[in-house]
């Protein structure tokens, strides 16, 4: 009796620390909504510069458009909360991390603690690849279908929407960030002893196919972004190959 009065109140403690601890994100979380959308119109500057660079040698006067009344509002409202999760991920991963870390041993806590510093680092890491390399490149190539007029034809000109620009550059930095995650997720399977480097390199092949596969899912229908994608994450899963070994021969060593 006494037993199942200490689990029910040990897990009435875990939920309301749950609770405590998920208030704190989201307050964290809104502050910083608060706070971007204030900085909304730079933070939206700042993501269309890749545009702005690929376009600024161009004789034609560029711009962004909006169709609808509330569309640059809504966008705003969007690039407030996509900055405000951005830059309260870490305050986020910790809070999860105070959460979860009572209940695991020490070396528990020394082997997780590096996958809470990787994912965020890995995930800056593919939202830079595409802000500095796959926007410019991508964006270049569409413009190539530009069409001056002619006697019998109107000219084919790109004048991209506010809130459509905005939610191709946050799905690509999403699908980067996300998919640059390969090696944290791969190195966890090895830990746990669901693959090891073997079974990876027997599947390389089959792993190649794939990855194009969701590059293409994934990324506009053009082959920068496709690409941009792909390689990448083909050198990442070399290197989750590499680290699963370093792994493996660091517990033989053990």
């Amino acid at each position: 009796m006494n037993d199942e009065k200490t689990n029910k109140t040990s897990f009435v403690g875990h939920l309301t620390e749950l609770r405590s601890r998920l208030v704190k994100s989201i307050i964290c979380l809104f502050f910083f909504f608060v706070i971007c959308y204030f900085f909304a119109e730079n933070i939206y500057g700042f993501l269309v510069e890749p545009y702005a660079e690929a376009v600024k040698d161009d004789e034609v006067n560029r711009r962004l458009i909006f169709t609808a009344l509330h569309e640059t509002f809504i966008t705003y409202l969007k690039v407030a909360f996509f900055a405000a999760m951005f830059i309260s991920s870490p305050i986020i991963l910790t809070q999860i991390w105070k959460f979860i870390a009572p209940g695991l041993y020490k070396n528990e806590k020394r082997a997780l603690l590096p996958y809470l510093i990787a994912t965020p680092t890995l995930f800056l890491l593919g939202g830079m690849l595409v802000y500095y390399l796959v926007m410019p490149l991508m964006i270049k190539f569409f413009l190539s279908f530009e069409t001056s007029a002619q006697i019998n034809s109107l000219a084919i000109q790109l004048e991209p929407k506010v809130n459509e620009y905005l939610s191709l550059i946050m799905r690509l930095i999403f699908a980067f960030g996300i998919s640059f995650q390969l090696p944290v997720l791969l190195s966890l399977l090895a830990r746990v002893g669901f693959v090891d480097s073997e079974y990876l390199k027997k599947r390389r092949k089959y792993v190649i196919i794939i990855i194009f596969a969701v590059a293409a899912i994934l990324t506009p229908p053009d082959p920068i972004t496709q690409i941009g994608l792909g390689i990448p994450l083909l050198i990442l899963y070399e290197l989750s190959i590499l680290s699963v070994k370093i792994m493996e021969k660091k517990k033989k060593d053990a």
